[in-house]
């Protein structure tokens, strides 16, 4: 057998994994990026010793305990308090002026990972002023991981960076106000947590999130092929009100997506965009 019949073949192996992984339990993955998925994928068969992907599909087929474990691999997990401190300080500088002048605030973080940047922002906006004002939507497709944001508990030897981060980012109190010590770990004060409704949305299968001033949704686009990306912007598009502000990550843009012309762009480094108001 040649080497690309063998590529073509685990290709196929893999799509028909991804294809039972969504029949059977309703997430769908296959419109991922494909190395993101194969390299995940190649971890969780490695782990187990299975020695095909055909294999994996039967093992997930039988054994729902097996495909939580998958779940939770193919989630997109990194993340940390004030990452990135440069995209926070423009968000301070240019979107919190356009914010103060609302009367009530809504935030939506997309794909919030375990919390630390949604607790990142409500610390920003409690700085801001803006607590009261704001209501705060965090939302994953990963019950378990949606569970570890509500309980915003973080591990104490990431404290030192996340005050860093937090110190870089314009903070203008003490980031040891807004978390308390329990042994080795750092739990986020109830003032923080009581702002944030953590519920269950994907991105990829659901509709519209309500009508958002706000949506962050950093650094999860690029797992994603070209297709889904454009549709995810356009859902963003529709889950924003005119003059609704998205963020992106680093590494992503609307720049040559079909939504392009609806934004205005904001700041391109920090990847911040606005909805364009309907004239």
């Amino acid at each position: 057998m040649s080497e690309m019949t063998e590529v073509a073949d685990e290709q196929l192996e893999i799509e028909l994994l991804l294809e039972a992984i969504f029949r059977k339990y309703g997430y769908d993955f296959r419109d991922y990026a494909g190395a993101h998925t194969k390299r995940r994928l190649d971890l969780r068969r490695a782990r187990e010793g299975l020695t095909s992907f055909s294999e994996m599909q039967h093992k997930v087929i039988r054994n729902p305990d097996f495909f939580d474990q998958l779940l939770l691999d193919l989630s997109i997990n990194v993340t940390e308090m004030f990452r990135d401190p440069w995209f926070y300080q423009k968000v301070r500088e240019v979107m919190v002026p356009h914010l103060q002048t609302y009367p009530f605030i809504k935030v939506w973080h997309a794909g919030c990972s375990s919390g630390q940047e949604v607790y990142s922002m409500g610390i920003l906006l409690e700085e801001e002023g803006l607590k009261e004002r704001v209501q705060i939507y965090a939302t994953d497709f990963n019950e378990r991981i949606l569970n570890k944001a509500r309980q915003g508990i973080y591990p104490m030897n990431l404290v030192r960076e996340y005050t860093a981060n937090y110190q870089k980012a314009g903070g203008t109190q003490s980031f040891s106000d807004y978390y308390t010590a329990d042994y080795d770990s750092a739990v986020i004060k109830n003032r923080l947590r009581d702002k944030v409704l953590f519920s269950s949305h994907n991105l990829v299968t659901d509709s519209v999130f309500g009508e958002m001033n706000v949506i962050f949704c950093r650094n999860v686009l690029i797992y994603f092929n070209r297709e889904l990306q454009s549709r995810v912007l356009r859902l963003f598009y529709d889950s924003l009100c005119p003059g609704g502000f998205l963020c992106l990550g680093s590494k992503e843009s609307i720049r040559f997506s079909e939504v392009a012309d609806m934004f205005e762009v904001v700041s391109e480094r920090e990847r911040i965009y606005r909805k364009k108001r309907l004239i």
